[in-house]
Parts: C-alpha cells; sequence; structure tokens
C-alpha cells in the first residue's frame, strides 16, 4: 500500500492525546469508609468493573476513528498492475502566453509552473511537451531542462484547439493522458470541444494574486500641425488602479517628453506634441503586473503629399479643393473627356464625381488602381444607369445599387465605431443638424454602413480590399440634390477616405496580424527589402507592384521594437512592430470553465494525481467509512454500555 500524502502521516502522534485522556480518567483513588454502606459493596464493585470496560472500548474506537481518518487523508491506494493504463501516452501544453507573467503567490505564474514540473517529474516519466510556439516529443525531465529553464513568452495567444490537433495527429497504440497548464485567459467553451477523452484530460491552472492592470493600448495621430505632429496615446486600466503612474515618450531611446497619468476613468487618452520630423521611438510606462504592454513601439515617417485624382466636372468638385488643401495633398481635377490614363496609377486616391457613365476602359484600369492600394470614392449621378454602376461595383464584391427613390432623406445615423468616424468624435452626438438628399439610389451590400438614412438604408458604405478600399455614396452630394457639402461631416469624411495610403501618420503594426503593408518603393527584380532592427533581422515575403511594394511580416519579428525597411544599406522606411494587447484584462481568466474536467490544485501534485489515477485500488473512501463506522460505535457504547 502506497500514499498520495505520505506526510499526513505525521499526525499519528495525535493518538497520544486519546491515551493521555484515558490514563487521566483511570488514576487511582483514596478509599474511604463510612458507617451504615455495606450493603452497598457488591454494587459498587460492579458498577466499577463496568466502567473500566467501557472506558477501554471507548479508547479503543476513539484510537482507531483517529486512526482511519488520518489514513484517509494521506490517500493511500494500491500501485496499478495494468500495464495498459502504465504505458499512457502524456502530452504536457504548457501556456506561455504573455498573460502568464502575472504573479501569484510564488511568483510568476509560468516561470513557478515550470520550475514545480521540473521539480516533481519522475526521471524515468516520458512526456510529450506543447507550448504556444514549441513542440517536443517524447522526450524526458533531463533532456529539456535547458529549455525549459529558457522558456519565453510567446506573442502567439493560447490555442488549445491548435495544441490538441497536433497530439491527435500523433499516432500512438495506447491511450492519450492530456495535462493543460493555463491561466484560462481567453479559454472558449467552443474550444474544450476539441479535447478527445474529457476523463483523461487534467486542468492545471494558476491563479494570479490580482488583477490590476494598466496596457498601452495604441497610438494614433490625432492632428498634422505646421511644425509640429499632436499625436495622442490611449492607455486602459484593468481593475483597481488609484495610484497615478509615469508615462515616457522616446525618440532613438532618448526621452523626450514625460508625465504622470491618473485613472479616475478605465480609459485615457493623453496628447503630445513632437517636432515634424521622422521618429522612431515608443511610449512607456510603468506596472509592475504584466510587463510585456508596458512599452508601445511607433514610427512617423517624414510626411509626403497625398496624391489626389478627381474625374467629373470641375464646378462640381468645387468643394474638395476647399478639403485637399495644397499643403497636404497633390489634389488635380480633370474631366473623363481629357483623362490621362497613365496618371491613375501615380495616384493614391481617385473620386468620380457624378460620372454620367464609367466606360469600360476605366473600369479595368480602376479595379487594378484598388488591387495596387488605391483608395476609390464613387459618387453617383442621378443619370447614371443602375446596370452601369452595378456592372462597376462587381468588380470588387457583391453590393448593387438599386432603382432611385425619389424623395428626401435625412442622413441620421453614424457610425461611430468605423475606422473613418473612429477618433473624430469625443462622444457619441444625439442632437444633430442632420444633412439630407432629394433623390437617392438605395445600396444593397452585406458591408458596415458609414452613415445611413433615417429609413436604415446606405448613404455610405466601404469595400475593403486586402490593400486598397472602395467608398460607395448612394446619391450625389451636388448643392442642388443634397447639403451634405454645408455639413460638419463633410471634412472628416473626405479627409479620413484618403487616409490609409501610409503617406504619413503612424506605424505600429501588431504581430501576428499579416496585414499586408504598401510603401512607396522603386526596386529591380533582383532587389529585395529586409527589415532590421536592434536584434534581429528578416526578409518579409514581398511584392513589387508598379512604384511600390508590398509586404506581408507572417509571425515575424519575435520581439516588439522599432525596425527599419532597408534595400541593401540604405534605409527606405522606419517602421515598428507591437505585441498584441488582448490578454491585458486578467479578470477574464475564468477558471470555472474547465469545471467539468479534471482539476488538479498545482504542478506539485501533478504526477501524484496521475499515479492516483493508475491505481486498481484507492482506499481512502473505505477508510473514510470505517472512520464513520468507529463514530457510530462510540455513540453507542456511550448510550447504551453502563
Amino acid at each position: 500500500m502506497q500514499f498520495k500524502q505520505p506526510e499526513i502521516l505525521y499526525f499519528l502522534f495525535l493518538l497520544v492525546i486519546p491515551i493521555l485522556v484515558h490514563l487521566f480518567q483511570l488514576r487511582r483513588f483514596k478509599k474511604e469508609f463510612f458507617t451504615n454502606v455495606r450493603f452497598l459493596k457488591e454494587l459498587s464493585i460492579q458498577t466499577r468493573k463496568s466502567s473500566k470496560i467501557k472506558k477501554w472500548l471507548l479508547l479503543a474506537t476513539r484510537l482507531l476513528l483517529l486512526t482511519f481518518l488520518i489514513l484517509a487523508f494521506a490517500q493511500p491506494y494500491f500501485p496499478s498492475k495494468n500495464e495498459n493504463t502504465k504505458n499512457n501516452d502524456l502530452f504536457i501544453i504548457i501556456d506561455n502566453s504573455f498573460s502568464m507573467q502575472a504573479k501569484g503567490e510564488k511568483g510568476e505564474l509560468l516561470k513557478r509552473s515550470v520550475q514545480e514540473l521540473l521539480e516533481n517529474t519522475p526521471e524515468n516519466q516520458s512526456f510529450s511537451l506543447l507550448t504556444n510556439d514549441e513542440t517536443f516529443w517524447n522526450t524526458d525531465i533531463k533532456s529539456i531542462t535547458k529549455e525549459l529553464q529558457n522558456l519565453k513568452y510567446s506573442a502567439a495567444p493560447f490555442q488549445l484547439e491548435s495544441a490538441m490537433a497536433k497530439i491527435k495527429a500523433r499516432k500512438t497504440n495506447h491511450k492519450k493522458e492530456v495535462v493543460i497548464i493555463t491561466d484560462a485567459l481567453g479559454l472558449e467553451k467552443k474550444q474544450l470541444k476539441s479535447l478527445e477523452n474529457p476523463e483523461q484530460t487534467y486542468f492545471v491552472i494558476p491563479k494570479s494574486e490580482q488583477q490590476n492592470n494598466i496596457a498601452i493600448d495604441s497610438v494614433f495621430m490625432h492632428q498634422p500641425m505646421d511644425d509640429f505632429y499632436e499625436i495622442g496615446v490611449k492607455l486602459t486600466a484593468y481593475g483597481e488602479n488609484s495610484n497615478s503612474i509615469p508615462l515616457g515618450l522616446y525618440n532613438q531611446n532618448k526621452l523626450v517628453a514625460k508625465t504622470a497619468v491618473s485613472f479616475d476613468t478605465k480609459e485615457k487618452i493623453m496628447f503630445f506634441k513632437i517636432p515634424k520630423t521622422d521618429f522612431n521611438g515608443y511610449f512607456s510606462i510603468t506596472d509592475p503586473v504584466l510587463s510585456y504592454d508596458n512599452t508601445l513601439c511607433f514610427s512617423i515617417s517624414k510626411p509626403t503629399k497625398t496624391a489626389i485624382l478627381s474625374i467629373g466636372e470641375s464646378n462640381k468638385n468645387d468643394f474638395l479643393t476647399r478639403i485637399y488643401t495644397p499643403d497636404e495633398f497633390d489634389y488635380f481635377n480633370t474631366e473623363l473627356i481629357s483623362l490621362d490614363y497613365n496618371l491613375i496609377e501615380k495616384q493614391d486616391a481617385i473620386v468620380l464625381n457624378e460620372l454620367k457613365d464609367i466606360p469600360q476602359a476605366l473600369q479595368t484600369t480602376l479595379k487594378s488602381f484598388v488591387e495596387k492600394g488605391g483608395r476609390l470614392i464613387l459618387i453617383p449621378s442621378n443619370e447614371n444607369s443602375v446596370n452601369n454602376l452595378n456592372a462597376f461595383v462587381s468588380l470588387f464584391d457583391s453590393s448593387q445599387y438599386k432603382n432611385t427613390e425619389k424623395k428626401e432623406k435625412k442622413i441620421t445615423a453614424i457610425n461611430f465605431n468605423h475606422p473613418l468616424f473612429q477618433r473624430v468624435f469625443e462622444k457619441k452626438i444625439d442632437n444633430f443638424q442632420y444633412p439630407s438628399t432629394k433623390k437617392s439610389f438605395v445600396i444593397n451590400s452585406s458591408n458596415v454602413p458609414i452613415l445611413s438614412y433615417e429609413d436604415q438604408t446606405v448613404f455610405l458604405t466601404s469595400i475593403e480590399k486586402e490593400m486598397g478600399g472602395v467608398y460607395l455614396f448612394a446619391a450625389p452630394i451636388n448643392p442642388t440634390n443634397s447639403n451634405f457639402q454645408n455639413s460638419p461631416l463633410i471634412v472628416p469624411t473626405f479627409y479620413n477616405m484618403v487616409q490609409n495610403t501610409n503617406k504619413s501618420g503612424v506605424t505600429a503594426i501588431t504581430i501576428g496580424e499579416d496585414e499586408p503593408f504598401l510603401f512607396d518603393a522603386t526596386l529591380t527584380k533582383d532587389e529585395i527589402v529586409s527589415v532590421k532592427g536592434v536584434s534581429e533581422t528578416f526578409i518579409p515575403t514581398q511584392q513589387i507592384v508598379s512604384n511600390k511594394v508590398k509586404l506581408h511580416f507572417g509571425d515575424y519579428p519575435e520581439k516588439a521594437g522599432n525596425f527599419g525597411l532597408y534595400k541593401s544599406d540604405e534605409l527606405l522606411k522606419n517602421i515598428s512592430f507591437n505585441y498584441d494587447r488582448t490578454e491585458g484584462n486578467l479578470a477574464l481568466a475564468d477558471a470555472e470553465i474547465v469545471s467539468d474536467y479534471n482539476k488538479i490544485n498545482s504542478v506539485e501534485s501533478l504526477f501524484n494525481t496521475l499515479q492516483t489515477e493508475h491505481s486498481n485500488d484507492i482506499l481512502w473512501k473505505w477508510f473514510v467509512l470505517l472512520t464513520l463506522l468507529f463514530l457510530i460505535i462510540e455513540v453507542l457504547i456511550q448510550k447504551f454500555v453502563k
């Protein structure tokens, strides 16, 4: 017989207590003789003998009761003789995402879990180990001690389905036992469906001592000035954060600004002014709970003018000259009849303003323009045919124009969450001077509307492509048909529609999102662009698109930081990468989500639990029953034995 918790057996020393109590109760008494009590002598002898027997019975009962209770807590068992269970294949999944940086009772959750694995894993135990970004098949604790000691936090979030898919792909003649060590942050019910055998799946969920955390969420261009940029940085406080923290702004590792941030609300936005030159730096805070989201790197390149071409009658495009001013934009207007098609590929954005007909040649050219990263704005004309509009729009997606409605409609709904208006309004506006249109098309689209009419139909929507995009208006916006040009919405709408061109603004890419990155560069077929940082260099997937280069970064770089795009040794552009901010809210960790599975309190007791599960005979339940039996016997002795 073996014990799962043998240290509990030290409590057997407590058996001395009932023995001492019993000896105290059996001490000798001095005899005193009284007159006229001779007739009680025989009765006295019988009572004393009965009392001694009762006390001995109670002593034996209490000793057995206490013994069986202690043995039950020590969890005795007989080792398994069944080779089928002994030879189960063990798979250990360790979540090494950034949320495991949180501190528990004995230190960081990940480091403590790894240390307990190193201390408690039997040397002869064979297992496979999977982390978020590494896999070790059929190994033992001695073979991977160094790898575990050097295990780093991964930018990849914990994905249980991915790990289970790898385990399922492993062919074996034995049953699989899976141990999952995670804080359960981001774990969802649907992910648990990937578990093959819940009865042989064990969760170890270490808990953080506190859930307070402050994260730098994002940085953005608030507004450009003549000689300065005004940039904004958004911070989020999770939990209760009453103390102010220092926030520093660095350029090329040199401190350029510093302030203190206090949180009277969950989110806080701070603004900074920096010179209007190339910037390659980061924001930094001091927060001891999670360190991965304490820094956010970003780059700002010296802006070049955004090239915009409007095609249509010049008198209908006058309002664009007031928005696309010469200090920021290289704006040019031409009528369709005099359009030079060679100009199109040199533009960053094109506005089709009330063309009565969109020729087939122009449609084909504009399709290629959008595919190469251009932004296209389509303002229909009342004289446009629905068929002509739909033939053009169908080149981009399934959105369709329907017949014209000849009634006045107000534009009453603004999608404040759309990137076009995300940072335009400080708060949602209820009492707004709504613009209107007299005639409009009905747009049938599955895309999210940006502006909507009072009857919930679309006034403005967008079609987002891999690099470029198309904006569709439902009605002409000339002064005869609409007062939209006089609305406060006109400037932010048209200004922001052409800003997603990497001409200016903040570059802060999230590692792992693999969104295409397009920038201006002239390369020959043999030249390549490499990404170089202080400690890491890699070559991304790239494609030459006219006078631009399209890059895909995949899961690189491995570490966040400031980098540069280089052609050989020539710096083309500064660029920055950051970790995903999805794991900052530690309150989302829900250990109850695995309540239907086997839960182990700590890694320290993991192998004791597995050994017990492999046992043929688990005896602690029998000892609990024996404890209850002798408790009942004691009650009966007290009641019936005189």
